[in-house]
């Protein structure tokens, strides 16, 4: 099947075209703004020997500097400058041979004043969900038959489940309720992919990492109106939205993989060949260049063809259409989907494009590593790389690892040393002189593609809340996974899809409605407090977004942090042993001098002696200190 495929987009990039007449079926990007910094757009004009005409635009403010034609007479790329004194219309771009000629109107936008590109910071909750496994508002939309995948069962796990856009608008007030300030969905862009067969199943692309039309929202999802809609009603309550987004491939499903462009379009190897997912080449003074090769222009896997970045035409393509994105739709932040397999110079141009655009953006990307070093090589740091990063954030998988380590030998029967869970956390914290700022790292305890929090942990719901209080009080960007407020569970194996469950009351049909406090249990409703009350803390209280952070080496099982900020104070004081156990807090002086007393954040109980805190079994106090 590998073999197959790639040899099939191998060979699909020059097919003979006869003697087709000549039109333009598609423009990308499919509009432009007036007023735009990014004022040079290269136009793809696709259709039967478009690159085969000449063309001409006669627009005021708006100069064709260039035609670029290319291996495939298909396609021609147009190189426009937008001049600041253009008015917003209809520009026809016109391309003759000779008796023949075509003509496309390709529209000039007037910029709105929407909300757009606030960012995410310190001060946002971030909610991650599967817009198909997340609420379904509109069953009509759930499957059509002239897609390549026009099945829709609940009943399969590796299906379409029919959640959609509408779905999560109508869920939103779920979401204040929990303190959430920001959403981030899995990429809504379409996915017009068929089945694959993987392990013996057949699969469908739900998740939405194979894109086939950049410029489409899946119809399945709502369309492009339906996701505008939704922007505009997540800002209209207070709330940001995360835009999903992939640049290393695409499906192979996609409308220019079945007539490439070139063949330098995608990474080409004489047989195919998959990326190693290994990191350690890419940092690694010491490291072979085929190695490196291999991670960065391997392909992820045999359906998602790896994009050259390197490509000139390909780079503009993405940078454009990221652009065109938040122009359009006004999302507010940025996550990139496998940001290490990327070509890296782009990634930085890529970057400055969007902030240079949208000062405000945040970007943080997906770079799945294990270590502190290849962690913050992808971000804006202070290590002496020959490359340098200009990505302002990244997802904290090395914190993550270590909270989830740290938390299996939390409350291990006798153990009271150094070594008993916290110390895990406290050394990744103890490397942020990295990074140079660790704020803008979006932190985050369980995702789409890991197993379920609850579950990790063992259905312990004491490490359950310590892992979530570590989460919503330390440094950088909370995130947490849909379902994790209500104790959703279960491990990818068997298979992913069991940590994609769909969200109970999200579906008609649903016997439980888990977005409603009488649709839950006890122990859900105990959790979704728990969530609520230090997420809404964090929203209202500075000194959690924006205070500094100052840790104290564990000891006896015990691990403290404070936040602190002219604003106030916030003690966060673990006990990772079996045993309750009495806290003596004279050596915390440097941050504790002048408070008499403290508020428990999540009891509201009061403390009026702080010379020795009583901690339970197994719990994190979050104390605000008081004089």
């Amino acid at each position: 099947m590998k073999k197959m495929l790639y040899t099939l987009l191998l060979a699909a990039s020059l097919l003979p075209l006869g003697a087709a007449a000549q039109s333009i079926t598609r423009l990308n990007p499919t509009n432009w703004w007036v007023g735009m910094k990014h004022n040079t757009v290269q136009v793809l004009v696709y259709g039967p020997q478009a690159g085969t005409l000449t063309y001409t635009v006669n627009y005021p403010g708006v100069k064709l500097v260039k035609t670029n034609t290319v291996e495939n007479p298909n396609y021609a790329f147009l190189d426009l400058v937008i001049a600041p004194t253009a008015k917003p219309g209809q520009v026809a771009l016109v391309g003759k041979k000779g008796t023949k000629t075509a003509t496309q109107n390709w529209e000039l936008k007037a910029r709105d004043n929407a909300v757009k590109a606030q960012g995410v910071t310190q001060a946002d909750f971030i909610y991650l969900a599967m817009p198909d496994r997340f609420a379904n508002g509109d069953p009509s939309n759930d499957k059509f038959a002239d897609m390549a995948d026009p099945s829709s069962d609940r009943a399969q796990p590796f299906l379409r489940h029919g959640g959609d856009l509408q779905g999560a608008a109508q869920h939103l007030d779920y979401l204040k309720e929990l303190g959430v300030t920001a959403v981030w969905f899995t990429p809504v862009i379409e996915n017009n992919q068929g089945l694959t067969d993987e392990g013996g199943a057949k699969r469908s692309a739900y998740h939405g990492y194979g894109f086939t039309d950049h410029y489409t929202v899946d119809k399945r999802l709502g369309g492009n109106a339906a996701y505008k809609a939704f922007v505009q009603k997540a800002h209209g309550m207070g709330l940001k939205v995360v835009q999903d987004a992939v640049y290393n491939h695409i499906g192979n499903n996609h409308w220019f993989i079945q007539d490439l462009p070139m063949k330098s379009w995608l990474h080409q190897w004489p047989t195919y060949t998959n990326t190693s997912y290994r990191q350690q080449p890419i940092t690694d003074p010491h490291a072979a260049q085929i190695d490196k090769r291999v991670t960065l222009d391997g392909w992820f896997v045999p359906f998602l063809p790896d994009l050259n970045q390197q490509n000139p035409y390909v780079a503009n393509f993405l940078i454009q259409h990221a652009l065109w994105t938040v122009e359009n739709f006004g999302v507010d932040a940025w996550r990139i989907d496998t940001y290490m397999y990327n070509d890296q110079p782009f990634m930085n141009r890529c970057n400055a494009a969007l902030l240079q655009e949208y000062p405000k953006i945040h970007i943080f990307g997906e770079s799945s590593v294990t270590s502190i070093v290849d962690q913050a090589y992808y971000v804006r740091n202070k290590i002496d790389f020959p490359f340098k990063s200009n990505q302002p954030g990244g997802l904290d998988f090395v914190l993550e690892n270590a909270m989830l380590a740290g938390l299996k030998e939390v409350g291990t029967p006798g153990a009271t040393g150094w070594d008993n869970g916290a110390q895990r956390v406290y050394q990744a914290l103890a490397q942020d002189a990295v990074y140079q700022d660790p704020t803008k790292l979006v932190t985050f305890i369980d995702n789409h593609d890991h197993n379920r929090f609850l579950s990790e942990v063992g259905e312990d719901v004491a490490k359950y809340k310590m892992g979530l209080t570590w989460l919503l009080t330390t440094r950088g960007i909370p995130s947490i996974y849909y379902g994790t407020e209500i104790l959703m569970k279960n491990f990818k194996d068997p298979s992913d899809a069991e940590v994609r469950r769909d969200f109970p009351g999200g579906f008609p049909g649903d016997q439980q409605n888990k977005f409603t406090a009488a649709g839950r249990t006890e122990a859900e409703n105990d959790a979704f407090r728990f969530v609520s009350t230090l997420a809404n803390y964090r929203r209202t209280h500075p000194v959690l977004s924006s205070g500094q952070l100052m840790q104290y080496l564990p000891e006896n099982g015990q691990y403290v942090y404070f936040r602190y900020a002219d604003a106030g104070t916030v003690m966060v004081a673990s006990n990772t042993t079996d045993k309750a156990a009495s806290l003596p807090t004279a050596r915390f002086s440097e941050r504790m001098t002048g408070f008499t007393k403290a508020r428990n954040v999540l009891t509201g109980e009061t403390i009026s002696d702080l010379k020795t805190l009583q901690l339970p079994a197994k719990t994190a106090l979050v104390l605000e200190l008081m004089k």
